[in-house]
């Protein structure tokens, strides 16, 4: 599934094709996606030139005049930048076709993602609001994590993996992010000091922006815009490695299901 590094490298590349661009039309073949795509996308886009491309979580927003084109990539989803021209292959649902000759395509297998127009402000959009901060963004720190954590049982895991206390952490990112701040993944929440969560916050920031930098990981059917994969699952230090030495030479990293997902861990050095 493509999580926040993978949506962020994806943000990045489409948007020097698209920003500045007129929509001529909207070709949706394939209207049953997670949600029903709405016919307003079609009559109320083309005509608009997208003013700037940004993400809210694993959303994209196309900003157009007073709307948004809001993406969600899904399990399988991704765009590309291709020839309006280019023959559409199986499961490429949405063309949003540009003035320069070049089209914005959705292909989505599994069809869990999902294209929304916006209006208003995005933030009020209910699949937007009650949304925790950006991991990357100065409103996420230790303090923040140390003060919504009081008194809550869950482990950190799926704490950090709450989207109502910071968005964007998938499973892989937050087995990674705890191996670096040597917390374990069971941990109760509510029972981790402030010291330590400013650790892992600083541990959350340093795993997603190398991810990003290596253009994501990939897994499954993920690619990238230009049709390349991440290489940040060459970085990895302990998700999908169970049996594999721990990087700091301590022991066998294990696996263990925590929220109904598998979560690798170092049981030496991460309490």
């Amino acid at each position: 599934m493509p999580e926040l590094p993978e949506v962020e490298t994806t943000r990045r590349g489409v948007a020097p094709h698209v920003i500045g661009r007129r929509v001529e039309r909207v070709i949706v073949r394939e209207p049953r996606l997670r949600w029903p795509v709405s016919p307003a996308l079609a009559e109320t886009l083309p005509g608009r030139r997208i003013d700037d491309v940004s993400r809210r979580a694993k959303y994209l927003l196309f900003a157009a005049g007073d709307g948004h084109l809001m993406l969600h990539l899904g399990m399988s989803g991704r765009l590309r930048v291709v020839p309006a021209g280019l023959a559409p292959e199986s499961h490429d649902h949405l063309d949003i076709v540009l003035d320069s000759g070049q089209a914005l395509r959705f292909h989505d297998p599994r069809r869990f993602g999902s294209a929304f127009w916006l209006t208003g402000e995005p933030e009020t959009y209910p699949l937007l609001a009650g949304l925790g901060p950006e991991p990357l963004s100065d409103a996420f720190d230790g303090d923040w994590l140390h003060a919504r954590s009081r008194g809550r049982r869950a482990p950190v895991k799926a704490f950090l993996m709450d989207s109502r206390i910071v968005v964007g952490v998938g499973n892989i990112y937050a087995c990674e992010a705890l191996h670096m701040a040597g917390i374990h993944p069971a941990r109760p929440a509510g029972r981790i000091s402030r010291a330590r969560y400013t650790a892992l916050a600083e541990a959350v920031r340093a795993v997603l922006a190398d991810a990003i930098a290596a253009g994501g990981t990939t897994l499954r059917d993920y690619v990238g815009v230009d049709g390349g994969t991440g290489w940040f699952q060459l970085r990895l230090a302990v998700y999908g490695k169970a049996g594999e030495p721990c990087p700091r030479g301590c022991g066998p990293v294990r696996r263990r299901v925590i929220g109904q997902r598998s979560t690798f861990f170092c049981p030496v050095c991460q309490r």
